[in-house]
């Protein structure tokens, strides 16, 4: 079953406010765990992972800046 239009965009909301800060503290102490790698490479890690964490919420942010589809013509006139 495909998420609505608004449900998207509140799982969006929820993903980047609470999901993507925890997703930063998990990487960087991921990489913590470790002897600290050279500049470019954590570099190259953390630029991986900051691609990584989106794939499998791709279809949740498609269409979500974009006007509401399922809304009457006379609501997004004005």
């Amino acid at each position: 079953m495909a998420l609505s239009y608004k449900a998207r965009r509140r799982w969006a909301l929820v993903i980047l406010l609470i999901g993507l800060p925890l997703y930063i503290v998990l990487a960087v102490n991921l990489v913590d765990l470790f002897e600290r790698p050279p500049l470019w490479l954590e570099l190259l890690i953390f630029v991986a992972l900051g691609v990584v964490w989106i794939l499998p919420f791709k279809f949740i942010f498609l269409g979500i800046g974009q006007a509401d589809p399922d809304a009457d013509d006379d609501e997004t006139q004005g």
